[in-house]
């Protein structure tokens, strides 16, 4: 069993040496669009799970993922010998390839931020001249000391 901290940074190193490959080494221009987001290492160092994200040709395409992933399951050998020769571990981890579904979340989150936004404002505008239901001021005033002193009773007779 490997050291938590120890696997961290070959995790580390695995995402800047695949990055730095796909960019540089790999002539595959599927790739092209391909930014490496995070890699993961078992415990063990011996699998290595890289997660990767596709940006689209414009703001308004679609990424294409399905090339993207048949690209680096194509060039997964080369890249395995990439992080084998730049990392100098005795046992190279196998590299699987993950589509990272963070763009589509913070995506998704801010849909969500600008409904609650939308709804703010809409309470807000409801709120603009509205009166309260019961009194103005539905507090009890403090007590005083006239407050405190008893009434003095009327004598009756009979």
């Amino acid at each position: 069993m490997a050291d938590p901290a120890r696997a961290r940074k070959l995790a580390k190193r695995i995402s800047q040496i695949v990055a730095s490959a796909i960019e540089h080494d790999v002539k595959d221009p599927r790739l092209g669009a391909v930014t490496i987001t995070d890699a993961r290492v078992t415990a063990d160092l011996h699998d290595a799970t890289v997660y990767y994200t596709v940006l689209g040709e414009s703001l308004e395409a679609a990424p294409d993922f399905a090339s993207a992933a048949a690209a680096l399951e194509a060039a997964r050998g080369v890249l395995r010998t990439k992080v084998g020769q730049g990392t100098g571990v005795r046992y190279t981890p196998t590299l699987t390839f993950v589509a990272d579904s963070i763009p589509d979340d913070a995506r998704r989150i801010e849909e969500l931020l600008a409904k609650a936004r939308e709804a703010d404002a809409e309470v807000a505008r409801r709120a603009t001249g509205a009166s309260p239901a019961g009194e103005a001021d539905p507090y009890k005033p403090p007590r005083t000391a006239e407050d405190d002193e008893e009434p003095a009773e009327e004598e009756t007779r009979g």
